[in-house]
Formats: C-alpha cells, structure tokens, sequence
C-alpha cells in the first residue's frame, strides 16, 4: 500500500515516500487448501530519479512489484527506464506531462508483459512532480497502471498550491480533511442521499472541518516538514492499530525547485553491521 506524497509549494515541489513494500505468496496446497501470507519489506525505494532528467522525479504506491512468480520493484525497473527515455529523446529535458507519459508508457509496457490479463487487485500508481523549461511554478501529474494511464495533473495552474497523497490515506485525510475518506460511503449507505444532496454534505464538511493551512504561503521547508509529518504519524499510529501495515521504514525526501532542480533533502543508505 504506502504512503506517496507530492507537494506543489509557491517554492518548489516535495516529493516524499516511505520504504515499506508489502507482498503476498501463496503455499502449496495442504490437506486441498491454500493458504496466503504477507511479507512485508522496509527498504525498497519509491522515490524515483531519473539519470539526466534534472527537473523531474516521481513518488510510487499503491501494488509495490510487478509479476507474479518472480516480482520486482518499481525502482529495480529504472535503469531500463533511463535507458528508453535516452534512445527516445536523448540529453533533452522533458517537460513534467512529457516524462509523465514516458513513465506511464514504459510501465505499462511492463505490465502487459508480467501481469495476468485477469488481475483484479489494486493498480500501480505514480505522482510525478517537476518544472518545465523557464516555468516559474511546478507541475504534478498522477498516472494509474494500469487502469489510467493517461497523466492527470494535480493543483493545475500557476497560483493553485497544496498536498497530493495516496496510499494508505485515512489517518493523513483525517489530519488534514477533518473526516475519514469512507465518511461519504458510509453515510450513502445508511441514509440513502441522493447524490446531490450527498455533494452538498461533502462540500459542507470541507468547508468547516479542512485544516485551514495557507499553502499559497508556505515557504519550502514547511512543505518538507509538513510531508514527512504525515508520513511520519502514519507509521506511528499503524504500530497500535488492527489491520493493514502498509506504511513503514525510512521516509525518503526531495524537493524539485525551478533553479536546483531535484536534489535529495533525505534519503536512507545501504549500510554494513552496526558494530
């Protein structure tokens, strides 16, 4: 599942991930019955950089590898990624919907050559973050694979700021909206709104219970450390409650800004034994 975060600031862009990879495999049959269990992995990376592509990057969630008998990462797939952004387009730099769509594109390549044509599980996302050539804001896309992948971007327009996230995304909804994103469906089922009346109940929730945060305002490092706070809350309060725990390991950070473009703010490190 995870937690993915893309953060259009008036400064720059946040892209921010944790490393928690969760896969499910199957036992050989016992006794008729097959049995299924989770392994959860804390160091994969979901905070992709591409070689050459300077001001653009993206942040992963959602199904964590790809194939069934022998899975593998997003992140393992990114020097052949490189390598086809290169013999497309060269040393040229991309804009934000152009390398989206190469993204989007490549991995659905990938898909349709590891995925059963019967899969029926969540999809593999992507919140691709970046400046254009002499653009004085950033841009962010969303790409679903493989059920979306045309790019769709988040925040669009100069002057539109704020948070994109997905994932495992009730405790940072709940923090920011004021209200679990089941809210609407729970109430749907129970009272029987009609449709109209349910999008007047979820402006009006909005209206009073969003987090009046001014992110037209907010300088870059508050962007960073409101990313990391949401990430961070999401991990801590999954160790004391029942269900999935999707969200976990190291918080990996970086900001894209119009002249550094993408530089690291955090990001863990391959280590020997702690002697």
């Amino acid at each position: 599942m995870s937690l993915g975060i893309a953060f259009k600031g008036p400064e720059g862009i946040v892209l921010a991930a944790d490393s928690r990879v969760t896969l499910n495999a199957e036992t050989p049959p016992i006794d008729g019955k097959i049995r299924i269990f989770s392994s959860a992995f804390d160091n994969a990376t979901k905070l992709l950089k591409v070689n050459k592509q300077t001001h653009a990057g993206a942040v992963t969630y959602g199904l964590g590898a790809l194939g069934q008998s022998e899975p593998r990462t997003t992140h393992s797939f990114l020097p052949e990624f490189e390598d086809s952004l290169l013999k497309k387009y060269g040393d040229i730099r991309l804009s934000v919907e152009e390398f989206s769509k190469g993204l989007s594109d490549f991995f659905m390549d990938q898909w349709n050559q590891r995925m059963p044509k019967d899969y029926k599980g969540e999809p593999m996302l992507f919140l691709v973050g970046g400046y254009d050539v002499n653009a004085p804001y950033g841009r962010i896309f969303q790409v679903a694979v493989p059920n979306a992948p045309q790019p769709i971007e988040k925040n669009a327009g100069q002057g539109e700021f704020g948070v994109t996230w997905g994932g495992q995304l009730e405790i940072a909804t709940r923090l920011l909206s004021g209200f679990d994103p089941n809210l609407l469906n729970i109430v749907q089922q129970e009272l029987k709104l009609p449709q109209q009346q349910l999008t007047k109940l979820e402006e009006k929730l909005r209206m009073f219970l969003t987090l009046p945060i001014p992110f037209q305002f907010l300088p870059l490092q508050d962007c960073v450390d409101l990313s990391i706070y949401l990430i961070k809350t999401t991990i801590e309060l999954q160790k004391w409650s029942l269900g999935i725990r999707g969200v976990g390991g190291a918080i990996d950070v970086a900001t894209i800004t119009r002249i550094d473009g993408f530089t690291y703010i955090q990001r863990k490190e391959i280590k020997g034994d702690q002697l």
